[in-house]
């Protein structure tokens, strides 16, 4: 199953039960009760409360874990022992790419920046899905790691709205088979 979709049903399961317990509430609302009932719920709806608590807390740090502890961000402060590294650099509207060819099967080490305003690097396969993306900002310097998979022409696209020609703001990225394949 993918990540994403568990992500999604872990959300559907905990809203119903938070409706759920907006429906039981409003359904006792309209009983009288005399005052041994109203402190027995009192109790109850504490006791409830802890758990609901307990569990939302416990859910939020096993989400939390679940979808960040591969997260892709490398280092940013030290070299990357990378195969390949491609200098990246945003302006006002185009990106240049140094070397604009890279061989598949092996970790590319990005290091992307601006020379102007922020740009949103991303990097779309063929098929015209994206791959990865990050930021691309005057003065400072974003390393990303990726592995392309497959040889063919890659676009690069900018993502953030940077003025009036962002949108035929592209260019593309070579990937070719690596030696001896």
């Amino acid at each position: 199953m993918i990540l994403q979709n568990v992500v999604w049903t872990v959300w559907l399961i905990g809203a119903a039960l938070i409706a759920l317990g907006f429906i039981f509430v409003i359904v006792q609302a309209g009983k009288p009760a005399d005052a041994g009932a109203g402190e027995k719920s009192v109790h109850t709806s504490h006791v409830l409360q802890g758990w609901l608590f307990a569990v939302l807390l416990v859910a939020f740090f096993v989400g939390s874990w679940a979808t960040l502890h591969r997260f892709p961000l490398p280092p940013q402060h030290r070299p990357l022992d990378a195969a390949q590294v491609v200098e990246v650099v945003g302006r006002q509207w185009s990106w240049q790419i140094t070397p604009a060819t890279v061989q598949n099967n092996s970790v590319v080490e990005f290091r992307v920046t601006s020379d102007d305003v922020n740009h949103g690097f991303a990097i779309y396969a063929p098929d015209g899905r994206i791959v990865t993306q990050t930021q691309a900002m005057p003065g400072y310097t974003n390393k990303l790691l990726y592995r392309f998979e497959q040889p063919g022409t890659y676009t690069v696209q900018c993502l953030e709205y940077c003025g009036l020609g962002h949108a035929p703001m592209k260019t593309t990225l070579e990937v070719v088979a690596a030696k001896g394949e």
